[in-house]
This record gives structure tokens, sequence and C-alpha cells, in this order.
């Protein structure tokens, strides 16, 4: 195997796993999320050697990601689903403390608006400042920390709402 390939595959595996729920926290779907860093995956191997050269893979690859996101969801054909996913096994003390609060923070999500979603995941789930978030997305700060705002406040509601009509 080629230095290149053997850097690129150690790469993947280091980083495979936080691109995928990047990409799952932005479009919404297991499997779409997997289609986008597939995509991603690919144009970043093309790139590899610049990459390499100027450092900071993973950045490259997270921006590769939200923009592949945002492609995925410009295309008509590709209308956002929601489908429960089934675990081949369930432990219900863990499914009791936690599951339900995620599930809430999930469909939430998935109300929210393209790039607020996007600032919403890069901002508080991968914990990035408002300049990189405003990088990734190619956007001003300014741009970041209103959407950003809307969004939480959007969360809060959704979640507000889902709650009272689990109580009536």
């Amino acid at each position: 195997m080629a230095e290149r390939d053997r850097e690129f595959v150690e790469f993947v595996e280091e980083a495979g796993e936080a691109l995928r729920r990047t990409a799952f926290l932005v479009v919404g779907d297991r499997h779409r999320a997997d289609d986008v860093v597939q995509d991603a995956l690919y144009k970043l191997y093309l790139a590899w050697p610049k990459v390499r050269r100027v450092g900071n893979p993973f950045a490259y690859a997270r921006r590769i990601v939200v923009n592949a996101a945002y492609d995925g969801r410009r295309r008509p054909w590709r209308r956002e689903v929601a489908i429960a996913d089934v675990p081949d096994q369930v432990d219900l003390d863990d499914f009791a403390n936690g599951h339900a609060e995620r599930d809430e923070v999930l469909e939430a999500l998935r109300s929210l608006g393209p790039r607020q979603r996007a600032c919403v995941v890069l901002r508080y789930y991968e914990d990035l400042s408002v300049e990189q978030t405003a990088e990734i997305l190619g956007c001003s700060e300014g741009t970041v920390k209103s959407q950003a705002a809307r969004g939480l406040d959007t969360l809060r509601r959704a979640i507000d709402r889902r709650r009272a009509s689990q109580v009536l």
C-alpha cells in the first residue's frame, strides 16, 4: 500500500465516526449521513496530498461533510424522511435513562432549517468557536451568532411543544 493510501486509511479510521455523527446531526437521517460521508471522503481522497501538506485534515473533512450535506438537501429527489432505528438489543436501564431526551433533541433538530441546524451542531455539539463555524459554513460570524441563537430558540420551543402535547 502506498504511503498516501496508508495515511488516508489511518485518518478515516480515526475521524470516520466523528464525521458520521456530524453528518447525521446535520442531515437527520443515518443512511443519508453515510452517503454524505462517503461523498466527502471521496473528495478528500482526491485532495489528500494538498490537505496533508497544509495540515488539519479533520477541519477540512468536516467542512466537506457540511457542504456535502447542504448539497444533498438542494437535490429535489432527496427528501428528509424520519424513520426510527430499531436496535438489535435494548438495554432497558440505558434506554430509560437517556434515549427519550436524545430522541426529543433529534426530533427538534429535524425541525430546523439547514443553516440553523449546521450552526447549532457545529457550535454546540462539535464545540467549535464562532470563528471556526463561520469558516466552515463560509459565512460571517454575525450570521453564525444569529442562526445559532434562532436555532436554539426554535429547539426550545419545539421541545416545549412536544412535552406539552405529551402531558395532555
